[in-house]
């Protein structure tokens, strides 16, 4: 039985990938930091829960002994003032990671990345999957980094290297879909004007890819994540919010959503609480993004369960 650790795996995409892998014939290492994993993961004969600090080194030895294969999601994303953190939480906080993941001689490493480092991309113009991208945002340019740091420790100690550029992952439970829906239903909504491109994959699409890639042979390199479908971010909440009953998203010009950003950080940075919208948030969203994704359906995933969001829209 393989041996496959979990980074983030209280959080929304690394609990939702530990869901989805608990029942197979594979150990798990769920790597939780404050959150703990959720109840019906503890009792599964075949998983192991590891309170880790990824500023610690030696606090991931024990978490990492005899793991073949990594999936890493940790991060910090709804809080104030990522421009001060994520250089440390993303860049630094990997490099410990694939450190102790030498020493433990660890054989493949996933990095769940996005389009995002690209740069700006579109239906017509692809990201392809290179790595010298020149994107705004700084959990891009962080997460871009990263990427480069993985692939070097690829070549270095022979690793089997992977970046997941995932697109949109839509579904309920999603905590920036319920964000958006409890928004909408408050009326309160807002997304700007320009029409902004984005790629969408399903929560069990999502789970299937990034399985295949944590159990297929051979698999290194970067791969795109992502479904059929051809929308917009505007055409997609006018969408779901209408399915759910909810008032569509009001178009606003970007200086006022980037004043209600600053409002939230604002009020997380005095009150210590989660920041639902940042300004970084507002710039990485104004980018449009689609990915090529020949390889994910050549070596990944062949079929969709949902080849767009409109087939997929009973998952909201």
């Amino acid at each position: 039985m393989k041996r496959i650790a979990i980074t983030g795996a209280a959080g929304n995409l690394g609990g939702l990938l530990a869901q989805g892998m608990k029942d197979m014939n594979v150990n798990l290492n769920l790597l939780i930091h404050k959150k703990d994993a959720a109840d019906n993961l503890k009792e599964k004969e075949n998983i192991s829960v590891f309170k880790v600090d990824l500023a610690n080194k030696e606090t991931l030895r024990d978490a990492l002994e005899n793991v073949d294969v990594i999936v890493h999601f940790a991060g910090i994303l709804f809080k104030a003032n990522p421009e001060k953190f994520l250089p440390t939480t993303n860049t630094q906080y990997f490099n410990n990671l694939l450190d102790v993941a030498i020493g433990q001689k660890v054989k493949r490493i996933i990095l769940i990345s996005f389009p995002h480092v690209e740069g700006e991309c579109s239906p017509e113009n692809p990201a392809t999957g290179v790595l010298d991208g020149e994107p705004e945002s700084m959990h891009a340019k962080t997460r871009l980094e990263e990427e480069k740091l993985l692939f070097r420790y690829g070549e270095k100690y022979d690793l089997e290297a992977v970046s997941l550029r995932v697109g949109m992952v839509y579904g309920k439970g999603i905590l920036m879909i319920d964000a958006a829906q409890w928004f909408a239903r408050h009326w309160l909504l807002g997304v700007w004007r320009k029409p902004t491109y984005i790629h969408l994959i399903s929560k069990p699409d999502f789970v299937d890819a990034t399985i295949a890639a944590t159990l297929n042979p051979d698999i290194k390199g970067i791969y795109h994540i992502g479904d059929e479908g051809v929308q917009t971010l505007q055409q997609f909440l006018d969408d779901i919010t209408t399915y759910k009953g909810n008032h569509k998203p009001w178009r606003m010009p970007v200086w006022m959503i980037m004043m209600a950003a600053r409002g939230f950080e604002l009020f997380s940075t005095l009150f210590g609480t989660r920041s639902p919208l940042t300004v970084d948030f507002v710039k990485i969203g104004m980018v449009s993004y689609y990915g090529d994704m020949r390889r994910m359906r050549k070596e990944l995933l062949p079929e969709l369960k949902f080849r767009t969001y409109k087939e997929g829209i009973e998952l909201f």
